[in-house]
């Protein structure tokens, strides 16, 4: 439920801005709006309601003005922006039901008007950070209110009594809105290239750009495949408007980000020099950070473990590297010297039956819960002895083939092993007595 409230003042905040804007402006001239616009009110009675609600200075009492005068005259030729002033009230009171209610009721009456579809936007984007089971669908809604808003702006007319540099501020600030509400949508679905574009989108443009944006660009940027480095400068600026222990915490996941790309933590201090001290959001052109070179392919690593050290001594995860990595050579040499060989391993079980076990023996398999070996028994084992799926077991058995891709080691007459190496269910020899002295 807080993070909820937290969400709403978010939308009320900034996609509310807007709307007290245009109501700010809108309201001391909407009589002169009335009787100069076109379409004009041409009614005497209905213009007087109409002047007398949209003037009014408490919030609560415009709203049932307005209310009252779409009630008398629901087919006024100024419904849209009665509806628009209704909405700038209802959000004024923090109404929150009545005003995402009437940004509905103004799409129905114009599907392109941007004040609503701004509210709308921002409104869906702020359920769908909440995720649960309606998290995908209020993604959806975000980026198709947000993108019908993308679509709508270039043809919005300023309203009158704007400045163009006024109008300037508003267009992009929307276009922020809806880029914003689109982009984080899209990083939620993880599309991580419309995420970067759209949220790239929305900080260049915004007047004012805020956290809300920027970190979520920054993840888009450092999460995707290749990472683009301009997200390491996206999050320190984060970092900069975060509070409390936020702003740490994006400090580290970034620096971790840096040091798995970079190879290292070199440069990262300049790096964070540079931005904190930097005026602009956005990175100066040519902003780069060096990748790491790129690790030695599997068919190298194996060459050189082969070289290394002897097949006797690897473990099973390195049998497995060699086995799998596609160097016939290095495969061979270490092929020759387990194959019908008797091992002992241990590893975690993934499935049982009294005569097979499928075997997970190397860390990132044991991990994902992927098996890498079959190992069929010498003999079935009773089902006392049959062990537990997700234990570890200790086992003797014969190697007997493989598959490097996905890689399974097959292994033949299985032992179970105790922790002393001893076969699982063999008595110890009885002690042997003296036989008893004749009397």
């Amino acid at each position: 439920m807080k993070k909820f409230l937290v969400a709403f003042l978010l939308v009320f905040t900034l996609a509310g801005e807007v709307v007290q804007q245009l109501a700010a402006q809108a309201a001391p001239a909407a009589a002169a709006a009335a009787a100069a616009q076109k379409p004009q009110i041409k009614d005497p009675a209905e213009y007087n309601a109409y002047v007398n609600a949209v003037q009014q200075s408490d919030p609560a009492a415009k709203a049932a003005a307005i209310e009252a005068f779409l009630q008398t005259y629901p087919n006024t030729v100024m419904k849209e922006d009665a509806l628009v002033q209704l909405m700038g009230a209802y959000q004024q009171a923090n109404n929150a039901s009545k005003t995402i209610d009437t940004a509905s009721r103004i799409l129905q009456a114009n599907p392109n008007n941007i004040r609503a579809l701004a509210l709308l936007s921002y409104y869906y984007r702020s359920l769908c950070a909440q995720g649960g089971a309606d998290g995908p669908k209020n993604c959806d809604l975000a980026t198709q209110y947000g993108q019908k808003g993308l679509d709508a702006l270039p043809t919005t007319p300023k309203p009158d009594g704007m400045s163009d540099a006024d109008f300037t501020k508003f267009h992009n600030d929307l276009g922020g809105i809806f880029d914003g509400a689109v982009g984080f949508a899209a990083l939620q679905k993880k599309d991580l290239a419309t995420a970067q574009k759209d949220l790239r989108d929305a900080v260049s443009h915004e007047s004012q750009p805020s956290i809300a944006d920027i970190y979520p660009l920054a993840t888009a940027d450092l999460e995707a495949k290749p990472m683009n480095p301009e997200g390491f400068w996206f999050a320190i600026k984060a970092a900069g408007l975060a509070q409390g222990t936020g702003q740490q915490q994006i400090l580290d996941y970034a620096r971790k980000k840096y040091i798995r790309y970079h190879g290292s933590e070199d440069g990262w201090a300049d790096i964070l020099k540079q931005a904190q001290s930097s005026t602009s959001i956005m990175p100066p052109d040519g902003f780069t950070v060096a990748a790491a070179p790129p690790p030695p392919s599997p068919a190298e690593q194996a060459a050189d473990l082969v070289k290394s050290k002897d097949p006797k001594q690897m473990n099973f995860a390195e049998w497995q590297l060699v086995l799998s990595s596609g160097n016939a050579q290095a495969s061979d040499a270490v092929w020759s010297v387990i194959k019908d060989k008797p091992v002992k391993l241990a590893a975690n079980v993934i499935s049982t039956s009294p005569s097979k076990l499928t075997l997970a023996g190397s860390a990132d398999d044991i991990d994902d819960k992927k098996a890498d070996i079959t190992l069929t028994m010498s003999k079935p084992l009773p089902a006392k002895l049959v062990p537990a799926v997700g234990t570890q077991t200790q086992f003797q058995a014969t190697v007997a083939s493989y598959t490097p891709n996905p890689f399974m080691l097959t292994m033949t007459e299985g032992v179970l092993l105790d922790k002393a190496g001893n076969p699982v269910g063999t008595a110890a020899a009885p002690a042997h007595k003296a036989p008893a002295k004749k009397q």
